[in-house]
């Protein structure tokens, strides 16, 4: 596919493009390059996806929903879609998203060819972070278009999450000639492409994973914990120290870090993993884990003398 032909994402309709029609300014639905889009995957990344392409004068025509709560998704995020089964969403659309779960995403790409259906010259696209255009093969093989296309943001289901798309990042992988399609379709939901080998895809989602996931997981406990101290409102008290916290590890890196560790106070270290002990296992080995970590990073950037080191994993040991 000649990604620069009519009707294909690029040729025009990125916004900001400058292009105007005979009556004034362009709008959305002056845009010649508008696609019929599927949603395979009414879930809140795919309803998302959809809702920000239909702002950017696309067309969703189609989207899969079998509960009552993605059914409810499609009418209010998607008005006028179709709730249809997967080859007839597909069928019916040039843009396809496949968002569905990872796990999911193998089966779906084979089972959508070993059913018959034509995919021939539409593109492919799927939200997971996992994975690069590989797991799409089989679709690819039958003629399809494969794009990864990865936003690097949580979505919650609220209203907002369509919003939450403009200036975030999007991990994206595709074959070289589709990558003006791949930046236009970003570009138009209000993203920036950062483009990822396929070979990194699983070392940038861990990384991604481990940075967001695991930081609800630690705020959570943190809060937890000092409730069991006796704090009446663990997120207010929490809430300027981490997103103090937060603002440094961007901006300064490792030189961000304060706290016991830094110091190298393998006292208070030590103070720590025995209450820990006493109240959560599971806490005390997380901080053991995290504080090992820590230090070694510490190390390793000058900001802790190697005997303070020695002492603090002293503290640390099982």
């Amino acid at each position: 596919m000649d990604p620069h032909a009519p009707g294909v994402p690029g040729n025009g309709s990125v916004p900001g493009g400058g292009t105007t029609s005979r009556n004034g300014p362009e709008t959305p639905e002056d845009r010649p390059a508008r696609l019929a889009v599927g949603v395979v995957g009414a879930g809140r990344v795919g309803t998302a996806l959809g809702a920000a392409l239909s702002r950017a004068g696309h067309r969703v025509v189609a989207a899969t929903a079998v509960s009552d709560r993605s059914r409810a998704r499609v009418a209010e995020r998607l008005p006028g879609a179709a709730v249809a089964a997967p080859q007839d969403v597909v069928a019916a659309a040039d843009l396809v998203l496949l968002t569905v779960p990872d796990d999911e995403l193998p089966e779906l790409a084979s089972g959508l060819v070993a059913a018959g259906v034509p995919v021939a010259g539409k593109l492919a696209v799927h939200t997971s972070g996992r994975y690069g255009t590989a797991v799409l093969d089989p679709l690819t093989r039958a003629g399809a278009l494969p794009l990864a296309l990865h936003p690097v943001m949580t979505f919650t289901g609220r209203p907002d999450d369509v919003n939450r798309l403009t200036g975030i990042s999007f991990g994206a992988t595709s074959p070289e000639p589709l990558r003006p399609v791949a930046e236009a379709l970003v570009l138009e939901m209000g993203g920036e492409p950062v483009w990822i080998t396929e070979e990194a895809r699983p070392l940038y989602h861990a990384a991604l994973a481990g940075g967001a996931n695991h930081l609800v997981t630690l705020v959570v406990e943190a809060m937890d914990l000092l409730g069991r101290a006796g704090v009446a409102e663990p997120g207010r008290m929490l809430g300027p120290l981490l997103g103090a916290a937060l603002d440094n590890g961007l901006r300064l890196g490792i030189d961000g870090l304060t706290g016991p560790v830094a110091r190298g106070d393998a006292r208070t270290v030590a103070d720590h993993v025995a209450e820990l002990g006493k109240v959560s296992p599971e806490s005390r080995r997380a901080y053991i884990a995290l504080a090992r970590l820590t230090a070694d990073r510490a190390l390793g950037a000058g900001l802790l003398k190697p005997e303070a080191a020695e002492r603090l994993l002293e503290a640390l040991a099982d």
